[in-house]
């Protein structure tokens, strides 16, 4: 279990001690679709970086084997769970 991450383990704890419960299968169809529309990626969007942004961003993607895409992608969704954070530091104007 070394690859995942501490919400994963804790998850797959949870199961493996049995706390999780069938769902009805009525109730199915609704929280399939929620979940395909969670992970469903519609919205496009463009953003500006400086050159050395882009050339950096695209190194960090590059180490961790991932289109560079897909690692803005993942540092937006982390900031809005919570999971990171601003920086404190204050630049002086």
């Amino acid at each position: 279990m070394k690859y995942f991450d501490e919400e994963e383990k804790e998850l797959i704890e949870s199961y493996n001690r049995g706390e999780w419960k069938p769902i009805k299968k009525k109730n199915q169809k609704v929280y399939v679709k929620a979940a395909k529309e969670s992970i469903t990626k519609n919205k496009r969007i463009n953003i500006r970086l400086t050159s050395k942004d882009y050339y950096d961003i695209q190194v960090k993607a590059v180490e961790e084997g991932i289109p560079y895409q897909t690692l803005i992608s993942s540092i937006i969704h982390k900031y809005n769970k919570g999971e990171l954070k601003p920086s404190q530091h204050k630049k002086a104007v």
